[in-house]
């Protein structure tokens, strides 16, 4: 799966630095010198991260291939992703990527299929949204209580649901 880190923004200067709008919560790692991303439109890329700084809050990249403005401003509105497969797990047990919930099997303690993680919605609260058996969307807080058991090397979750929280979505 491709994960977006950023999008290129307006060229910066005439040796081939861009702004970079960053949409990852690890920049440093994302955009470390030597990193190699992937672009969307593929023909773009891949860009190798030369040098990186940042100037009045924004981040500024230059790409080994891009030697100049002209070279720089081609690249505006890329989008530059990773693959998840490179992203190494979180240390901490209880905390996840959200690559790593989407497509995971729910089920119930005694192992009632519910549906599949969809999507992981990041507002107040941390919400997985599951696609239910019936086609249905549920969306269950992403809370020790409610989901006490995550095994992404299984490819399931549980989810412990009070009374009528699998019954919202019908």
């Amino acid at each position: 799966m491709r994960l977006v880190v950023g999008r290129v923004g307006r060229a910066h200067g005439i040796r081939g630095e861009v702004a970079v709008d960053v949409r990852t919560d690890d920049p440093t790692a994302r955009f470390a010198a030597g990193a190699r991303l992937l672009t969307d439109p593929a023909s773009a890329g891949p860009l190798t991260v030369k040098t990186v700084r940042t100037h009045s809050g924004r981040l500024l990249v230059r790409f080994a291939a891009v030697a100049d403005r002209d070279a720089a401003e081609a690249l505006r509105g890329t989008t530059l992703l990773v693959d998840s497969a490179d992203i190494p797990p979180v240390d901490d047990p209880d905390e996840f990527h959200d690559h790593e919930l989407i497509g995971l099997r729910a089920v119930t303690p005694d192992g009632a299929d519910i549906g599949v993680v969809a999507d992981v919605l990041h507002n107040a609260q941390d919400v997985l949204v599951i696609t239910g058996t019936s086609g249905a969307e549920v969306l269950v807080p992403f809370v020790r209580a409610l989901v006490p058991d995550v095994d992404p090397g299984a490819g399931r979750l549980v989810v412990d649901p009070p009374p009528g929280l699998l019954d919202l979505g019908n």
